[in-house]
């Protein structure tokens, strides 16, 4: 069935027992291509048939479905002509794991981020309205992003305004019972039955012209209405936003989800469906284990195993942080739904009564990392770069603004890779140094990163540690901090040159200089350590020493470290000749790391070369 299929018209034509098919064959195809490339697996084999029967019953892209986070969107790529591409999924150059515009016509808004699908789907059914067009829109939102407080906003507003739009609340953490969800069909189709509408609309047309009584009957009527609602419909919170409640529906029974989605889409106002799916459907090792493959790397699919993993900068801050906490009670820890990939599950695991998961709310979790803080606690926020961004206002506004001692963990700083433009963490260098009161540090390695979270401890204000994703050489959570706040480290003397580099950019720096030298070219290198305070007393005393000066990031070059410097030099009246290494003013596209760095100028060889060109010319 699926060689067939290469556009969602074609799946129209199929019967429900090819439909069933169809679901089967993706999951094989699926389960088959991400074992090799790597990417969402489980969220993605949840949702296999609710993709069919959106594009079975709906028409894109005249009608606009919108995806939540968008990790969830392959079977959707599959069915609007794609499938061919999925050898090249996630990689430099290849099919993109989210929606992309560009991409796809199908491809109706671009996400990454969680929470937003409801008021960008609130936004294109406003806009259809003011054109007087005539289409769907729908937004599917997974319950874990219904936590962030984003989706709430949205729900009210839609609400409010009784715009014709469907949200699929897709709920992977409930199970559903047949009897359950037989009562929940039957009342959905009751329900959205037009009969059922045309004998409530008369009905309170007669009760309100008997005078006096019939208002009096009709209001009764409503509180007798709302009592049985509150009993049977298990979506009355939706309904109390406005919303007309459908479900709970099986998400794996095609033929409901067809019923209840063609209902949908001839009733007018906002609508609520509720479908009830297990994450990691049709392959038992993600079914057991759906986080384990949430963002899955390559895996053998017979037992379910994934090549062997050594630690990463996230096992080390994590490592490090419940070391630390031993002896220190009152280190307490918080993350907003990443507890796995922030390496904070060795500290829930030993410390379980100081650890908190607040969910997809980033913005709740800088503030209440605050209100721990006023209250004589040492809050560790970790958080991936890129998520740290919606905590941007709570960071200035309740965290700097009263100089408190929260941590922020910025984890997957500088490159993720493959995740691309909504996921590289390459903004926060820029953002967080031109906060009062904010510290910016960055560890060349994993030891350095022990000692930078020690470090941490001793800081009385806000601070963040920023690291990127990525395995690590040895360590030792038993390090001790050599240094001092704002300190550099000369890691070579040199003569004409100097780079300046932080961060993971130290390494790529010490090899270029390799190159360099063989050219009778001997550069300082500067293991800037911080980007915030600067080493202002190091960093004067070398530039005046050199006639080229170097700055190395993993960071837009706007407001960065090398900006920072080149502000420094400018206010003491030193000019030298000066290039900063680090990422153009443009979104960085996915595609492995090492790619991604040859291409924007950053790996060793390109270092140096430029660095030859510019001294040598």
């Amino acid at each position: 069935m699926l060689e067939k299929i290469s556009a969602p018209n074609d799946i129209k034509k199929c019967s429900l027992a090819e439909l069933e098919e169809l679901s089967s064959e993706i999951r094989s195809f699926l389960i088959s291509h991400i074992s090799k490339t790597g990417g969402h697996l489980a969220s993605n084999l949840g949702v296999v048939e609710l993709t069919i029967a959106l594009h079975y019953v709906f028409e894109s892209p005249k009608d606009k479905i919108i995806w939540d986070v968008g990790h969830q969107s392959y079977v959707h790529k599959i069915l609007t002509g794609r499938r061919e591409l999925f050898d090249t999924l996630r990689k430099f150059g290849g099919l993109s794991g989210f929606p992309k515009r560009n991409e796809s016509e199908h491809d109706i808004f671009e996400t990454g981020h969680s929470s937003t699908s409801i008021s960008a789907a609130l936004g294109i059914a406003k806009a259809r309205d003011l054109n007087n067009e005539k289409y769907s829109v729908i937004s599917v939102i997974g319950d874990g992003a219904l936590t962030g407080g984003m989706a709430f906003e949205a729900l009210n507003d839609a609400g409010r305004s009784k715009t014709n739009l469907i949200v699929i609340l897709n709920h992977n953490e409930m199970s559903i019972s047949q009897n359950v969800g037989s009562l929940s069909l039957y009342l959905s189709r009751l329900r959205t039955d037009p009969s059922y509408f045309k004998l409530k609309k008369d009905l309170e047309n007669i009760l309100n012209i008997i005078p006096p009584i019939g208002k009096s009957i009709h209001k009764s009527i409503e509180k007798i209405k709302d009592s049985i609602k509150q009993l049977i419909v298990p979506g009355m919170f939706f309904e109390e936003m406005g919303f007309t409640y459908l479900g709970p529906i099986d998400g794996h029974d095609l033929d409901s989800l067809i019923d209840v989605l063609k209902r949908a889409k001839k009733m007018n106002g906002p609508i609520l469906i509720h479908v009830i799916t297990k994450k990691g459907k049709g392959y038992v090792f993600a079914e057991d284990n759906p986080d384990k493959f949430h963002s899955a790397g390559i895996f053998d699919i017979g037992t379910g195993e994934f090549k062997k993993r050594t630690d990463t900068y996230s096992d080390v801050f994590g490592k490090t942080l419940t070391h630390l906490a031993e002896n220190n009670k009152k280190i307490v820890a918080i993350t907003a739904a990443m507890p796995d990939g922030t390496g904070l599950n060795y500290f829930a695991e030993k410390f379980p009564n100081r650890f908190y998961d607040v969910g997809i709310a980033e913005q709740h979790a800088a503030t209440f990392a605050a209100g721990m803080a006023v209250n004589g606690y040492k809050p560790y926020f970790a958080v991936y770069s890129t998520f740290l961004q919606r905590a941007f206002d709570q960071v200035i506004h309740d965290i700097c603004i009263q100089n408190l001692p929260v941590v922020l963990a910025v984890d997957r700083a500088g490159l993720v890779g493959e995740d691309g433009e909504t996921h590289q963490g390459v903004f926060d260098i820029s953002y967080l140094r031109m906060i009062p009161n904010m510290t910016v540090m960055a560890p060349k390695d994993a030891d350095e990163l022990v000692k930078m979270t020690k470090l941490s401890t001793l800081i009385k204000g806000p601070c963040a540690i920023r690291y990127p994703k990525g395995k690590v050489e040895n360590y030792d959570v038993n390090k001790e901090p050599n240094f001092t706040l704002g300190e550099a480290e000369v890691i070579n003397v040199g003569s004409n040159i100097a780079i300046f580099a932080l961060g993971k950019m130290v390494k790529i720096a010490l090899s270029a200089s390799l190159r360099l030298k063989n050219n009778s070219i001997n550069p300082y290198i500067v293991n800037l350590r911080f980007a915030k305070p600067l080493d202002i007393n190091t960093i004067i005393t070398i530039s005046k020493k050199v006639d080229y000066i170097f700055t190395m990031e993993d960071n837009v070059l706007i407001g960065g470290v090398g900006s920072a410097i080149l502000e420094l030099l400018n206010e003491n009246n030193i000019y030298k000749k000066f290039y900063r290494f680090g990422f153009p003013d443009k979104f960085i596209e996915h595609g492995d790391v090492e790619s991604l760095f040859k291409k924007y100028g950053l790996d060793s060889d390109s270092v140096a070369e430029k660095i030859i060109e510019l001294v040598m010319s």
